[in-house]
């Protein structure tokens, strides 16, 4: 069974970077669509970036378009998610997903989950 393990997350100041990465077990990863979501404090579960399988195709919410930076090496299994310019409301858990349906923001179109990792961003 696919096993997602997301890392990377931490505190940071506001104008930081973090670099969050996911690592997929299971050996189909490279063939899914997968994706970042995050649940700020309080809020729901938001999409925030997507990959196709082959990599050349991606797709972003408007809020982080130009900060954030989603890919992945299917030789190692791995996506990664690089956050530039940090803000506080950037502050989430990150949860990493993987699936086999397009669109990729679509939370339903997502089999497997993992467990998230908490991002705080400090003004």
């Amino acid at each position: 069974q696919e096993q997602l393990v997301e890392s990377g997350g931490g505190l940071v100041q506001a104008g930081g970077s973090l670099r969050l990465a996911c690592a997929a077990s299971g050996g189909f990863s490279s063939k899914a669509v997968m994706g970042w979501f995050r649940q700020p404090p309080g809020k729901e579960r938001e999409f925030v970036a997507g990959i196709m399988p082959g990599g050349t195709l991606t797709e972003y919410i408007d809020s982080v378009k130009g900060r954030f930076t989603v890919s992945r090496d299917n030789d190692d299994n791995t996506m990664y998610l690089q956050m530039n310019s940090l803000k506080p409301e950037d502050t989430a858990v990150y949860y990493c997903a993987a699936g086999f349906r397009w669109p990729a923001t679509e939370a339903n179109n997502y089999l497997y989950w993992g467990q998230g990792t908490q991002v705080t961003v400090s003004s």
